[in-house]
């Protein structure tokens, strides 16, 4: 009997048209024609920016009851622009093409965010910017103890699509790349949505249907995560309502509206991510359905269209999104970010992704040959699975406490420059401890606070920054250490302004 030393399988992909074969090579390694990959690439990107910038106008506008979109065409007449949903990711892409490598080190992240994310941001990624300011260095400036945003914000989503892209049927690789990212704004269960969402975009390449989708993103999550369960019910609801996407609605909205429809509950994980899941399901496939849908799902409603435009874009693909002569100008001005290109285009951008997918494919121990005459990427696919669980705040604060621990933040409020005792004062009172340090050393923590009063924008953040619950119970900490508010909230000029520090004479 002749033994066999080669074993190649052949199933179809998504639209029936290209095949991939997977070989004995290296376990798990797909040939995969070049041209579908960088077809699904720029699918995606594509799928993003329409999802984000067609959806502006419906951001916040639909709480208690659903939008009234009935037709919708997908369209750039102008060309794209920088918004948040894309721009802080073009601002890593560019960086992670010059230093070819995709998982920039966390004081290479400060400098960029220093240097070129300034204005045009806001609740957690505002949050976290300032706290920089402060000389807390990411990833603590994502800590659910320090950051009141961080532990419900949408940024684990909106800012995680394009590194998806960046590792197709990669999806523990798509999650590690968009965590190292997002969780300078973000973390718990925010957290779990980049691992969801980055595991989908990266499992879309390959999978036949929204439900093959769906599954990898579900296996790529802590199980004991509430967002594990939203999805179930989001599924479920969609079953026992398969025809009526508005009662699912009602059902989202009424399960998960933590706070009577504030920011809380606008710009939180909970109705938003199932407010995706649930346009997926009801779009059936359906590209310009399932946008319209998150349209009409409403609350994060722009951060929303462009998660599932990034996944329907790549199940898709940019010939099959072109082929319907949508009117869609090549552009992507920027608008927003200091010292980036002013003469991007939407085809350029989608150009770094790719040849960032062939850094993180090599590193990944794919390459690209030529097999039977088409030139192909061999990737070595991997399965989704979590590359985190969600920590309690307890294993938090013990994290927190071993890179600061007391004695070291008594030390600065004691001895350190201004910064360094603003920023012992910050975590003094975000862990609870002012009450001992504040009784032992009376005149050194009132200099210290005098020290952390001067940051405007931090105390601007602490005491307007918003009215919800894990703010409010912040701000009474540092009302209880002794601060005061400011007289007036902050202007968007002011908040952007370059001052960092101002002399708070007259404050307590």
């Amino acid at each position: 009997m002749k033994r066999i030393t080669h074993l190649t399988i052949l199933f179809l992909a998504i639209q029936g048209q290209t095949v991939y074969t997977q070989t004995t090579q290296k376990p798990g390694t797909l040939q995969v024609p070049v041209e579908t990959v960088v077809d699904k690439i720029r699918g995606g990107l594509l799928g993003q920016i329409l999802g984000n910038l067609n959806g502006l106008p419906h951001e916040f506008k639909y709480e208690k009851e659903p939008g009234q979109v009935k037709n919708y065409v997908p369209q750039l007449l102008e060309g794209a622009r920088t918004d948040d949903d894309t721009d802080f990711e073009w601002v890593y892409i560019l960086e992670m093409q010059k230093k070819r490598n995709v998982f920039l080190p966390y004081d290479e992240i400060e400098a960029l965010w220093k240097d070129r994310i300034n204005r045009r941001i806001w609740c957690s990624n505002r949050y976290a910017r300032h706290l920089m300011d402060l000389g807390i260095n990411p990833p603590y400036t994502g800590n659910v103890l320090l950051n009141p945003w961080a532990d419900f914000n949408v940024s684990g989503q909106f800012l995680c699509e394009t590194f998806g892209l960046l590792a197709p049927a990669m999806p523990q690789t798509a999650a590690k790349i968009g965590l190292n990212y997002t969780q300078v704004a973000i973390d718990g269960e925010p957290a779990q949505t980049t691992q969801l969402f980055t595991a989908m975009i990266a499992t879309a390449f390959l999978a036949r249907d929204i439900d093959e989708v769906l599954e990898a993103g579900i296996a790529a999550i802590d199980p004991k995560s509430n967002t594990y369960v939203i999805i179930e019910n989001v599924r479920n609801w969609h079953r026992q309502y398969p025809e009526d996407w508005r009662e699912a609605r009602r059902q989202i909205r009424d399960k998960y509206t933590q706070e009577g429809g504030a920011i809380r509950d606008m710009n939180g994980t909970e109705l938003n991510t199932a407010a995706i899941i649930a346009a997926l399901l009801y779009g059936d496939g359906d590209f310009a359905e399932s946008l319209k849908l998150a349209f009409n799902m409403g609350w994060d409603a722009d951060c929303n269209a462009a998660t599932v435009g990034t996944i329907m874009g790549v199940l898709e693909g940019y010939r099959s999104l072109m082929s319907n002569e949508w009117r869609i100008v090549d552009r992507y001005q920027n608008t927003t970010r200091d010292n980036m290109p002013m003469d991007e285009t939407i085809t350029s951008f989608a150009d770094r992704l790719i040849d960032l997918f062939e850094i993180v494919n090599e590193d990944n121990g794919g390459s690209k040959a030529v097999s039977g005459q088409k030139l192909v990427y061999n990737i070595v696919r991997e399965e989704p699975k979590p590359v985190i669980v969600k920590r309690p705040e307890e294993a938090l604060k013990k994290e927190l406490l071993e890179q600061e621990p007391m004695e070291v933040l008594i030390s600065k409020i004691k001895e350190g420059t201004s910064e360094e005792k603003a920023r012992a004062a910050y975590i003094a009172v975000c862990l609870d401890l002012y009450p001992e340090i504040s009784k032992k050393y009376p005149s050194e923590w009132a200099v210290a606070k005098q020290a952390l009063s001067g940051y405007v924008k931090v105390m601007n953040n602490v005491f307007y920054g918003g009215n919800f619950k894990s703010l409010t119970a912040l701000k009474q900490k540092f009302v209880s250490a002794g601060f005061t508010a400011p007289a007036q909230r902050l202007t968007d000029n002011e908040v952007y302004s370059e001052v960092v520090w101002v002399d708070p004479k007259g404050l307590n």
